[in-house]
């Protein structure tokens, strides 16, 4: 699957920031955008190397889990190399692990695990009630109604064209210094045509999945992941995937952080279709302190 991105939308830049290219057996080569940013977009990352791993998969099993870690900003403007290692082929379960590679040095580090389907035991915990995507403000509102006197770096993060729209159902915490309980509610949906393709769906969902949760834990704070005094990243990140999904439609993206301490906050989501199904688990730890020089 070769896309051209000259001219492209973000959503076919990014299906073809997905499509990594085959190098070597087990090797493969992943570009990035080349979007302004000064580093490799964690949720990038995530789903290249997910896909890096599905490639090394026969037959028909699926990813349920991956656990990640994050140990050097990747650089946009050369290529990552990708590692995949066979770590088991069982009966019922496949075992991958993927180091991503920049300049030399582990950036990255994946282990995933795979099954086929199988019948068994079905239950989950319910979509909590909020207001629906239709009827909150969308990201033109956003821009339009908010963003001439908000800070710069919110004006950047909402002016720039992402795959993922998101439209929150608070935007308290985006315009005010209030310290809030540690939980939002987003809703989430591709900006574009995603391919009836379970390892491009499982991809582009790990992709999504980075998106707005490391923030979740500065609500309790009164602050956010665009205030400069900050230093905030993401260090490890594990995602459960429960059920298909064909990313067709508006997604609700719950969040909660337990705990912040030692320069550390963990944050937990929770991903469901419109119609209540739960689709997957995240949770995501991250580094948050504030600069030496402030």
């Amino acid at each position: 699957m070769t896309r051209e991105t000259s001219g492209s939308s973000a959503m076919e830049t990014l299906l073809s920031t997905l499509d990594l290219e085959p190098i070597e057996v087990d090797i493969f080569r992943g570009r990035s955008p080349q979007a302004g940013w000064q580093r490799v977009f964690g949720g990038q990352v995530i789903g290249q190397a997910l896909m890096a791993a599905q490639r090394t998969i026969e037959g028909e099993r699926f990813v349920h889990s991956l656990h990640a870690y994050f140990m050097r900003p990747g650089d946009p403007s050369v290529p990552i190399i990708y590692q995949a290692e066979r770590i088991r082929d069982g009966s019922s379960f496949n075992t991958r692990r993927v180091v991503a590679i920049q300049h030399g040095k582990a950036i990255f580090a994946l282990s995933a695990s795979f099954q086929g389907e199988e019948p068994g035991f079905d239950h989950q915990i319910a979509m909590p009630e909020v207001a629906a995507p239709e009827t909150l403000l969308g990201e033109q509102q956003i821009k339009e109604q908010y963003l001439a006197h908000a800070p710069e770096a919110v004006r950047k993060y909402w002016q720039r064209e992402r795959p993922i729209e998101i439209r929150p159902v608070s935007l308290t915490h985006y315009f005010s210094d209030k310290k809030l309980d540690p939980r939002q509610d987003v809703w989430v949906r591709a900006t574009g045509p995603v391919p009836d393709d379970r390892l491009y769906q499982a991809a582009v969902l790990a992709y999504l999945s980075d998106m707005t949760l490391l923030d979740t834990a500065l609500y309790a704070h009164g602050t956010s992941i665009f205030d400069q005094s900050l230093q905030v990243a993401s260090l490890d990140h594990s995602m459960w995937f429960h059920r298909p999904c064909k990313l067709d439609d508006w997604l609700l993206y719950t969040q909660d952080s337990p705990s912040a301490s030692g320069a550390r906050g963990l944050t937990r989501g929770s991903l469901f279709t419109r119609s209540g199904e739960l689709v997957a688990s995240v949770a995501q730890e991250g580094l948050i302190r504030k600069k030496a020089n402030e």
